[in-house]
């Protein structure tokens, strides 16, 4: 399904293939080759979306940009089952495997392989033929790659990145939920405009 969102309508090259119930949504753009499959969700919310040619999103995936972060994934890209993937720059022939999570500003190079269930958390930085194994976590610039036992090491990389400051506009120190949850709701309001386009 085709939607437009903001006055954007998302453009599929005809060598693409979008299944019937995958949701594209706003300013995206699937180049050719591309395989799109059911239930995949590419959401533009501000910020553009860009599959490159011959990428494929499996079932349930999500893709999403936001205004401040834009998503950009390369030639060759495979994005697993039940991914997410939201406001990064994904360079050509990265494998992101089942369940992964990729977060706002985030660059994977190229030839990269991020394995089940693992991370790449905001700001990251993943040089090219980088490899993040299952579970584990990437953090910071450059990478640190973490298992998932690490905490405190974890925490230590992050904290400095200010999620709330770089996902949803408000610095670490003023976050609450009732600011996060109202701020949200408001930018998704702009759904109620959204028309189907085909």
């Amino acid at each position: 399904m085709l939607i437009t969102h903001n006055g954007k309508t998302p453009t599929v090259h005809p060598d693409a293939w979008v299944a019937p119930n995958a949701v594209l949504c706003g300013d995206v753009s699937v180049g050719a080759g591309c395989r799109i499959l059911y239930g995949a969700q590419v959401i533009a919310e501000g910020g553009s979306i860009s599959l490159g040619q011959n990428s494929i999103v499996m079932e349930n995936a999500v893709l999403r940009s936001s205004a401040a972060h834009s998503l950009t994934i390369g030639n060759h890209c495979l994005v697993g089952p039940n991914a997410h993937v939201v406001g990064s720059t994904v360079e050509d022939e990265v494998f992101i495997a089942t369940g992964t999570a990729v977060f706002h500003a985030s660059r994977i190079g190229r030839g990269s392989e991020v394995r089940i269930n693992a991370v790449v958390h905001l700001k990251t930085r993943l040089a090219p033929a980088s490899t993040v194994p299952i579970g584990w976590v990437a953090v910071g610039d450059p990478a640190q790659i973490l298992p998932p036992g690490e905490h405190d090491a974890i925490w230590q990389a992050q904290a400095p990145l200010n999620f709330p400051l770089t996902v949803y506009g408000i610095p670490r120190e003023e976050a609450d939920m009732v600011k996060i949850t109202t701020g949200i709701s408001e930018r998704l309001g702009s759904h109620t405009a959204d028309e189907v386009a085909g």
